[in-house]
C-alpha cells in the first residue's frame, strides 16, 4: 500500500522552488504521524508555502516535496521553533536516513493544465 497526500493552495506557476525530502522511516510511530500532520498544518501558515506533495511505501520509504516562493521562505521555514524539534526528533528516533534537496522550478508542463 502508498499512502500518498497532496495539499496545494493554487496552481503553481513557475519559477518556484522545491524541498525534496527523501527519508527511510526507524520502526514504529514514536509520536511521528502526529508531528507529521502539525508540520503540514504549520508549513501552510509559513510565508511563501504554495503546497506539498508526500508519498510512503510500506517499507517506511517516503518522499516529501514541499513548493516555496524563495529560497528565504525556505531558510525562514527552516528556522522555525516547531519545526526545529520536529528536525531534532527526526535525527534521533523517526529517520534512519534522510536527504533533504532544493531545487529551482523553472518550467512544469502536464495534463490537463498544460504551462510554460
Amino acid at each position: 500500500m502508498l499512502l500518498f497526500q497532496v495539499h496545494m493552495s493554487s496552481p503553481l506557476k513557475p519559477p518556484y522552488y522545491a524541498v525534496i525530502f527523501t527519508a527511510q522511516r526507524a520502526p514504529g510511530d514514536q509520536g511521528y504521524s502526529a508531528m507529521a500532520d502539525r508540520m503540514v498544518e504549520l508549513a501552510a501558515t509559513m510565508p511563501g508555502y504554495l503546497g506539498i506533495e508526500s508519498a510512503r511505501g510500506e517499507d517506511g520509504l517516503g518522499i516529501t516535496v514541499s513548493y516555496w516562493r524563495s529560497e528565504a521562505d525556505i531558510a525562514h521555514w527552516k528556522k522555525n521553533a516547531e519545526h526545529l524539534v520536529a528536525q531534532k526528533l527526526g535525527k534521533e528516533k523517526w529517520y534512519a536516513d534522510f536527504k533533504l534537496r532544493i531545487a529551482k522550478v523553472e518550467r512544469e508542463y502536464g495534463w490537463p493544465e498544460a504551462s510554460g
